[in-house]
């Protein structure tokens, strides 16, 4: 499988798309910047929001073996002792000589990005957490850090879920919320970033049959984005030879996509073993274990854990569905998303703002509303309404014309094929759901 990209200016051409449509700006813009950190617009919100519920969706709700939490963002120095990462959750710092750039040593390839130079200093390990102070005294008692992963709150759950779900091994715990790292050379649009969301599951299950789970869930997150229409050839599985694991990983695999400078990681699959539910047992003084009845043993659950990053995933989303094809001898830029990720699934179209459109228009969008998150729009040509709604990746198109006020009908326009079908009114909804449940 080919490592080269797409589209060389790909990646310009859904940043542009993404600040003028509302999808993704630069944060603090006014202000000239704030280095890594974006805001999600009008467009961006819903999205983001989108794949956050499909990951939640596959993962909890059409499942019985999957419960969720939300936990702290701020937590105190000894999760991050007894995890590993006060220790261990470094990259390689170095600086170049000749400009004084600061770079991750394992990511320029011995030559500084910005002035091409070969000398550096020698390496030093940069801890990623972000450290502050909670409380009115900055002194050691009071620190404090912003969670670079939302795992832990997972594992120092443990005890409590397991007792209030009464759930049993197979189990899972999952979470989507907001991490923080202090990337060193944070790059390439959202890919990384020092704020940014993630979605996690912890799968406890008995030491035996970790293995097993472990291949059960690469294949179930490599559907996962297949279902929501990532071509399987900007795909690929990537699996950690052992020098290169992780301290607490038995084994773990990347789920890669192919970005436009070649294949990166899109998610990773982890078997954890028992090391956090040790380590955190260990320095807390709390039994992480389950007993089992039936066998009459207790033990500590091992661990698999499929770990994505939302607005990492956003961004793959906007890359595979983004398309340039011809209609009607004019060039359209199109999006081409899940009805399920698409930040409106319907546009309701006046052909025109006379009050009598305007009054069948509001209806028909009242009727659309409870069912799909749905745009209406008024100005300019109906041609270049629908070529906006191409462009953010709405599925289906409504142009209410004059017809409408006799027949009780409207037009539906399909984004991708752009074909158009009469439908009644009434049976709309019905219709639209019935197109989407088919994909």
């Amino acid at each position: 499988m080919s490592d080269a990209p797409r589209d060389t200016q790909l990646l310009e051409k859904v940043i542009n798309l993404a600040k003028r449509r509302g999808f993704i700006y630069p944060s603090a813009e006014i202000y000239g910047g704030f280095r890594s950190t974006y805001d999600y617009g009008p467009l961006g919100v819903l999205m983001l929001r989108n794949v956050k519920n499909a990951w939640w969706r596959s993962m909890v709700q059409l499942r019985d073996d999957v419960v969720g939490i939300d936990a702290a963002i701020l937590s105190p120095p000894a999760i991050w002792a007894a995890s590993g990462h006060l220790e261990t959750f470094t990259d390689p710092l170095v600086d170049c000589k000749n400009c004084h750039g600061r770079w991750r040593e394992d990511k320029i390839d011995g030559q500084c990005p910005t002035c091409g130079s070969r000398d550096f200093t020698e390496s030093r390990a940069f801890n990623l957490m972000f450290k502050t102070q909670a409380g009115p005294v900055a002194d050691e008692g009071a620190t404090a850090y912003l969670r670079p992963e939302t795992a832990q709150g997972m594992f120092t759950n443990f005890a409590n879920v397991l007792t209030t779900s009464r759930k049993k091994p197979p189990f899972g715990i999952a979470q989507v919320g907001k991490s923080f790292r202090n990337e060193i050379t944070p790059q390439n649009f959202v890919f990384r970033t020092r704020e940014f969301e993630q979605m996690e599951m912890e799968y406890f299950v008995a030491p035996d049959e970790d293995e097993q789970w472990y291949r059960y869930w690469i294949d179930q997150r490599l559907d996962w984005y297949l279902t929501l229409g990532i071509p399987r050839e900007q795909l690929r599985l990537h699996e950690h030879a052992p020098e290169d694991l992780s301290h607490y990983s038995k084994g773990t695999t990347d789920l890669e996509f192919l970005f436009p400078w070649g294949f990166d990681e899109l998610e990773g699959i982890a078997n954890r073993g028992n090391y956090d539910l040790t380590a955190h047992s260990n320095a807390s003084g709390t039994k992480l274990e389950y007993f089992d009845q039936v066998a009459n043993e207790r033990y500590t659950p091992h661990v698999i854990e499929p770990a994505a990053g939302a607005t990492r995933a956003m961004m793959a989303f906007l890359l595979s569905a983004y398309h340039e094809d011809e209609v009607d001898g004019d060039v359209r830029s199109v999006l081409r998303l899940h009805w399920r990720l698409a930040p409106h699934q319907v546009a309701v179209l006046p052909l025109s703002k006379k009050p009598e459109l305007e009054t069948v228009s509001r209806e028909v969008l009242g009727l659309l509303q409870p069912h799909f998150m749905t745009d209406y729009d008024v100005t300019q040509s109906i041609g270049k309404r629908y070529r906006r709604q191409d462009e953010v990746g709405t599925p289906y198109c409504v142009t209410v014309d004059f017809d409408t006020l006799t027949d009780r009908a409207v037009t539906l326009r399909d984004r991708d094929t752009t074909e158009q079908t009469r439908v009644a009114i009434d049976e709309l909804a019905g219709e639209i759901w019935r197109r989407t449940s088919q994909l």
